[in-house]
């Protein structure tokens, strides 16, 4: 009897790393993540107002572990123009997309006075491998931005692979550029993707605009 308690305890002991590490949900590390971002925006608010580069690098310590960068490029470039990339030209836009996604997000975030940016509850059934995870973003003036992240299933994690902000779809809107830019220049891919950071600037200014 007494083995075999000794035997059942050790069985529930050797079980317990396991459950202390279990995956988080989508809307766990949602949660977490914003939670991080939050505290580093309040606590160091003044600094980024005036080097707002210092801002972007922050976003992407905290935000880039769980932004599936290849997914959203892939989908930002489109089969019709991805399959015709090298392999190079595929890491070195994922790199400027990844910088102009942070500038882009860090933007809409620095416009807002006294925030209050909650992630909603969860509602309704999960999709195991894709989800929508919705937040609020209020101004000081109480007036609502909604915010939605879609995110993807990844082996044991969750990461995003799209941002809609205020209704504004930054995958469409950054596919839309792309396609744009393409025709604008010629279908040259070298010359796209070394200036996305500048077709992001005005695609960033046409909606401020709108």
């Amino acid at each position: 009897m007494i083995k075999t308690l000794r035997n059942s305890l050790f069985v529930l002991l050797s079980a317990l790393p396991l459950l202390a590490v279990a995956a988080p949900t989508a809307h766990e590390v949602v949660q977490q993540t914003t939670t991080t971002l939050l505290a580093d925006l309040k606590a160091n608010k003044e600094q980024y107002r005036s080097n707002p580069d210092a801002f972007y690098t922050s976003l992407n310590n905290i935000l880039g572990p769980v932004v599936d960068v290849d997914g959203i490029s892939r989908g930002v470039m489109t089969v019709r123009y991805s399959r015709q990339a090298t392999p190079e030209q595929m890491s070195r836009f994922q790199e400027n997309f990844k910088r102009s996604l942070m500038q882009f997000y860090g933007n809409a975030l620095l416009e807002y006075n006294n925030q209050d940016i909650r992630v909603l509850p969860v509602s309704g059934k999960q999709d195991p491998q894709r989800t929508a995870v919705n937040m609020e973003i209020k101004d000081g003036k109480g007036v609502v931005y909604p915010l939605s992240y879609t995110m993807v299933s990844q082996g044991d994690s969750w990461k995003m692979r799209n941002v809609i902000i205020n209704g504004i779809n930054v995958g469409k809107l950054f596919r839309d550029q792309f396609a744009q830019s393409m025709q604008n220049n010629g279908n040259d891919l070298n010359k796209v993707i070394d200036t996305w950071s500048d077709t992001v600037a005005k695609a960033r200014q046409g909606q401020g605009e709108s």
